[in-house]
């Protein structure tokens, strides 16, 4: 299986997800700037899911400042969603590992990722993951590309899938 089909991507982070019950997603990015508002596009979208033991948090450019928040909400995971260049086609999503975070991801944030991600994951004590969804480049495009929301389609998909099945289980 190729580490950029939809299958890998949906095989791995319900790994990532396994065990947790509590699970805070943050929205990231700038809402204004095309190439950097998928992030918290998805949120938004999750948000509206309403699933149960999942909290949706905004933190726009600056994921440092939703981190006391995040902290009191006692997640089991947290999972950041960000626009990222990935060199793959727009609307592709995948798993960054942090090691990858610089290269990927649009400047717009006041720290960089991978210090809130260290930060998160050692002063609450979770696992954090950050999916990255590539972005379309079309300059002057205020909707989504058909590609884009294709891909956001599909992590919506992927993401109740995998969020569902955990709060059927729990029960």
């Amino acid at each position: 299986m190729k580490k950029s089909s939809p299958r890998y991507f949906d095989i791995s982070l319900e790994k990532r997800l396994a065990g947790a019950r509590r699970i805070a997603v943050v929205g990231i990015g700038d809402e204004l700037l095309p190439v950097d508002r998928l992030g918290m596009i998805i949120a938004r979208d999750i948000e509206a899911l309403q699933l149960s033991g999942v909290r949706v948090f905004f933190a726009g450019t600056m994921p440092e400042s939703i981190t006391g928040s995040i902290r009191e909400f006692h997640p089991d995971h947290v999972l950041m969603i960000d626009a990222a260049e990935m060199g793959a086609s727009p609307g592709t999503a995948a798993i960054i590992q942090p090691g990858r975070i610089e290269a990927s991801l649009f400047s717009t944030h006041a720290l960089p990722l991978s210090a809130v991600m260290e930060f998160i994951a050692k002063d609450i004590r979770t696992r954090v993951t950050l999916v990255g969804i590539q972005p379309e480049h079309a300059i002057g495009c205020t909707d989504l590309s058909d590609l884009e929301q294709a891909g956001v389609n599909r992590l919506l998909v992927s993401i109740k899938r995998i969020l569902g099945e955990k709060n059927t289980k729990k029960m």
